[in-house]
């Protein structure tokens, strides 16, 4: 095989419930997780070792060793499998860095799809579940892509039946936010009694069953946006403008800073996406819709 390409999706939390803090640091999550058309592509070709080069968003800052999520899941195959070859990995990225999309994630979940083809290693679904989840929790999503609800640190997963398509439109910040320091502030908000747990997705996952639009925005929640916005107030300019032009709801993505918006047609998203450029409120504005990029595996 001479070269394998694959898109990455981006993620969003249509529901992201956030737990107390556990004794392995991480929180007790549930999350409605749904892949979007704004996408990543990375192509791995042979080599004699394990490399990376970055296009577009990013592209100057992200790092191109073991640090980068990418490389380290390809690593981690190899290590796996006993495999000596290699890969050189081209990712063109449009997803931004940082910026609660799971960017890095769903680089990491194209690069064991990519390797386990490239290299013919032949692992299982649930092989690359595995070393997906020891990745990040957000990585076995990213490997199948779809509508999925997730629980423990988010890192297992139960399909969600969905029916239809959802329109988003994707506000990209000029800023970005760590995940470990939101989740801090999730922590020091509700230390100081604001905020708590919303651990119930059932409303939301029946509208999703019978892609009830309106009652999919009345149900949209997130944990984290209290934290987003705190560290961030901004953002809350960007959440009025979308919904003063006509969003059926407006939400921040994941642990932000970017904000996505509920349209009702594909039209309509494409007519708010214009109002939002023209607010100036946001770096950069994309539609997309989902579930996208179903199991890629």
């Amino acid at each position: 095989m001479t070269a394998v390409h694959v898109t990455a999706p981006a993620k969003i939390n249509l529901h992201l419930g956030v737990g107390p803090l556990r004794e392995d640091g991480y929180h007790d999550l549930t999350t409605v997780f749904e892949s979007v058309a704004l996408h990543d592509d990375l192509t791995a070709e042979p080599a004699d070792d394990i490399s990376l080069v970055i296009h577009g968003e990013g592209a100057h800052d992200l790092p191109t060793d073991r640090r980068n999520l990418a490389v380290l899941a390809a690593t981690e195959l190899a290590a796996y499998t006993g495999t000596r070859a290699g890969a050189r990995l081209t990712l063109t990225k449009r997803i931004p860095v940082a910026g609660g999309l799971a960017g890095g994630s769903t680089d990491a979940a194209a690069a064991l799809i990519a390797c386990n083809r490239l290299w013919n290693t032949g692992l299982t679904t649930g092989e690359l579940d595995k070393l997906a989840a020891a990745l990040g929790s957000d990585v076995p999503f990213c490997l199948h892509g779809g509508t999925a609800l997730g629980t423990g640190r988010g890192e297992q997963l139960t399909p969600v039946l969905t029916t239809g398509r959802r329109h988003w439109v994707i506000a990209i910040a000029d800023t970005e936010l760590s995940t470990p320091v939101v989740y801090r502030e999730v922590d020091r908000l509700r230390a100081a009694g604001h905020g708590h747990y919303h651990d119930d997705p059932a409303p939301l996952l029946a509208a999703l069953r019978v892609n009830d639009t309106d009652a999919i925005a009345r149900h949209l929640h997130n944990d984290m946006q209290h934290a987003a916005l705190s560290l961030r107030p901004q953002l809350t300019d960007t959440l009025e403008a979308g919904l003063a032009h006509g969003a059926l709801a407006a939400l921040v993505s994941g642990s932000g800073p970017t904000c996505v918006f509920l349209a009702r047609t594909e039209e309509h998203a494409t007519t708010l996406a214009e109002r939002l450029r023209a607010s100036g409120t946001a770096r950069a504005v994309h539609t997309g819709s989902g579930p996208a990029g179903a199991d890629l595996t």
